[in-house]
């Protein structure tokens, strides 16, 4: 039975004593995390076994327990495979660059107040009390209250598992707690939705539903102008203009993720309701591949298109919905006309509208992007799930009866991943 993994955020309620121990718990662990980082980085020793082996001791002398140490060393070693992996994909530019000179140049840094895990032997909690007793440098403390949406407080109580962590945020304490929950059955579709995101319109499908609206360009439009002032005033010199372009980037980066949880849980919705999947383009790369204007390179950077992704995927699969990516190449340049199929730059005399030179079919370009998402994503499933060949023989040399070809299992999401990234990428005819 494959899983969904959520965080839930609870709101800690403590004494002023009870915060006082916090803040000096997390000041020592992120502590001991910058002294074994910077072992780490001078032995050039990364693993979690190889830096358990050279660090445990002290990290136990230093007046840390068994689990707390354990956490730190762990929490290190993540942080330079996050950074390796970083590297390897090429995301803090090529070797030389500045980008990649900064981040390699030195040891991981922890900030004192950086977030820290808790498992279960440091951390344990009373559902019906809503309370947490959790372990700090100067001993257990019980009974800290904590609150939360009751939503979210009923997936806590049914579905924690695995670690949890310890956030300060802006002088409120929280707890982000790993969930599991199990995914719904997934059903067959009886067609797909297609999912085109853009930087206009966030997400259109091709029921024509555009997830845009006047008022969220107004939004984007004002926190730019905001922004720009801000900025301007920083690089002047003025330190509450920096505290504030913090805060400003915390507001808006809440309500992207506001907006894009909106966005997709309605999509999803209207999956299930009319028993369809969702299908969305693969989007790899789009920023080193999109050539854009000026203008549009700041809603690129700070959209978050990738997580929209993120969002319909996990919601998808709580919900049961078959969910599929595909090949991203002239969907907005192919016309979907089963008659036509005709690609070309020309199909797109604007940057809105669609007018195949063909044979005539015109409309607004997104719409017809998510209409060929779909058309792909039919293609795809019906390949993902067609019977694959029996490898045995068939018997008829011998005088029997050839046996009957049974459908192949659905398979591993890998599988089906793999199969539908073969297909549907369509190229300019010459």
């Amino acid at each position: 039975m494959w899983s969904v993994k959520l965080v839930v955020q609870v709101k800690l309620l403590p004494s002023p004593e009870q915060a006082t121990a916090l803040a000096a718990t997390l000041h020592a662990c992120n502590a001991a995390a910058n002294r074994v980082s910077a072992r780490a980085y001078e032995h050039k020793v990364f693993s979690r076994a190889r830096l358990q082996k050279l660090r445990y001791a002290e990290l136990k002398a230093a007046g840390l327990s068994a689990q707390p140490a354990l956490h730190v060393i762990r929490k290190t070693a993540d942080a330079y495979t996050t950074l390796h992996a970083l590297i390897g994909d090429g995301l803090l530019g090529p070797e030389g660059s500045k980008r990649r000179r900064k981040a390699t140049s030195k040891p991981i840094a922890f900030r004192p107040d950086a977030a820290h895990p808790f498992d279960d032997r440091c951390l344990s909690w009373r559902y019906d009390a809503r309370t947490v007793s959790i372990w700090t440098t100067a001993g257990r403390l019980q009974g800290i209250c904590f609150t939360g949406k009751p939503s979210h407080l009923k997936t806590l109580a049914e579905h924690r598992k695995g670690e949890t962590d310890l956030v300060l945020r802006d002088g409120t304490w929280f707890l982000y707690a790993t969930c599991e929950i199990a995914e719904a059955e997934q059903y067959e579709p009886a067609d797909w939705i297609g999912v085109d995101r853009g930087i206009e319109n966030l997400a259109t499908t091709s029921d024509g539903d555009n997830h845009q609206g006047q008022a969220l360009k107004r939004y984007r439009r004002a926190q730019a102008r905001r922004r720009a002032g801000l900025q301007a005033k920083k690089a002047a010199g003025s330190r509450s203009a920096a505290r504030r372009l913090a805060k400003r980037k915390q507001r808006e980066t809440r309500h992207a993720t506001g907006e894009n949880h909106k966005i997709s849980k309605q999509i999803v919705a209207d999956a299930q309701r009319t028993g369809r999947g969702i299908a969305v383009e693969r989007l790899d790369g789009i920023r080193d591949r999109v050539r854009l204007k000026r203008h549009q390179r700041a809603t690129l950077s700070s959209w978050p298109f990738h997580q929209l992704g993120s969002f319909l995927h996990y919601k998808a699969r709580r919900a049961g919905v078959p969910f599929l990516e595909v090949d991203a190449h002239y969907t907005s340049q192919t016309c979907p006309s089963p008659w036509c199929g005709h690609v070309s730059r020309k199909n797109r005399p604007t940057r809105g509208q669609f007018s195949c030179v063909a044979c005539g079919l015109a409309g607004l370009a997104d719409d017809i992007a998510a209409v060929n998402v779909r058309q792909r994503a039919r293609t795809a499933w019906a390949f993902v799930t067609m019977p694959d060949p029996d490898p045995k023989p068939s018997g008829r040399d011998r005088g029997d009866a050839p046996p009957a070809r049974q459908p192949a299992a659905m398979g591993s999401a890998t599988r089906r991943d793999h199969r539908a990234s073969k297909l549907g990428r369509s190229r300019p005819r010459r």
